[in-house]
């Protein structure tokens, strides 16, 4: 996608292209996450670092391994034994 303007508004609000907002997969009220680096504002959509960070942890755990259902059988063990 080619560069294109986006303007600060009032409260210095962001106001960013709706087809720019579109291939984010943004709407309204959608976290983001906000960095700056070199001097440049990079702005990233909550869920696509969510899952960048899951395939990242993913690489580390089996395939056949949910850690949902460990971490919910340790929580009953846990109050089992309470």
């Amino acid at each position: 996608m080619n560069a294109q303007r986006g303007k600060l508004v009032s409260g210095g609000r962001l106001q960013v292209p709706a087809d720019i907002r579109r291939a984010l997969g943004l709407a309204d009220g959608d976290p983001v996450l906000l960095r700056i680096v070199d001097g440049e504002l990079h702005v990233r959509p909550v869920h696509n670092a969510l899952s960048r960070v899951q395939a990242r942890l993913r690489a580390h755990i089996p395939a056949d391994v949910s850690l949902s259902d460990e971490l919910i059988a340790d929580r009953r063990q846990a109050s089992d034994h309470e």
